[in-house]
């Protein structure tokens, strides 16, 4: 199985891989999104019309179960915890993925609204690309430090209290945080509004 291989099974369900690592002989890929059309392909899924609290928990969770019978590996999620898998931690290992300067996730394509569905897990090594160069080293002016219009998300800390307060009153954070959006990365990756305000909601129900 080689990642060309895995890139192509994950394609047919508009999932993508957002990089991976070496471990002991193992090899660990992370998924996400294939974008543009990921959010038209899932919301259309039966999970998302049978009512389940957590529709696209429970897709993820039947579509890369599947994906792991095919490629002959094993599925791994985000959810469903405790215990957690420690998806930041390997997203930091991965070569795609850095600390941004407001401490959130960002990755190289996605920026701050890289969202991680499952990784496979290989018993055997497979190459995988270089890594990547941190975009948030020649990004100028980083505007993401100062997007947060109460101060709630910064360099320094999350006040995650006045954040929810603060999207009780204002619309654009209703349907996405200020901060992921004012990545410049995040402005050119074709990800559906409608996904982000699912996201939000799922952070801060109303």
């Amino acid at each position: 199985m080689t990642l060309d291989q895995i890139t192509d099974a994950a394609a047919a369900l508009h999932l993508a891989p957002l990089g991976g690592f070496h471990d002991d002989g193992t090899t660990t890929v992370l998924l996400g999104p294939l974008e543009p059309g990921f959010w038209a392909y899932v919301s259309d899924r039966p999970e998302f019309q049978s009512g389940v609290s957590d529709p696209l928990d429970a897709w993820s969770r039947w579509t890369i179960t599947a994906l792991g019978y095919v490629t002959g590996s094993t599925p791994i999620f985000p959810f469903g915890g405790p215990p957690y898998h420690p998806f930041i931690t390997w997203a930091l290992r991965s070569g795609e993925a850095w600390q941004s300067p407001v401490d959130l996730l960002v990755h190289k394509d996605a920026g701050l609204l890289v969202s991680y569905r499952g990784a496979l897990v290989f018993d055997h090594l497979i190459e995988l690309p270089a890594p990547a160069r941190n975009p948030c080293v020649s990004c100028e002016g980083q505007p993401c430090r100062s997007a947060c219009p109460v101060g709630a998300l910064g360099p320094e800390s999350y006040d995650v209290p006045t954040c929810k307060a603060h999207i009780d009153t204002d619309p654009i954070c209703q349907t996405g945080c200020r901060v992921r959006l004012a990545c410049p990365i995040s402005q050119s990756y074709p990800r559906d509004h409608e996904q982000t305000a699912f996201h939000m909601k799922a952070f801060h129900p109303t």
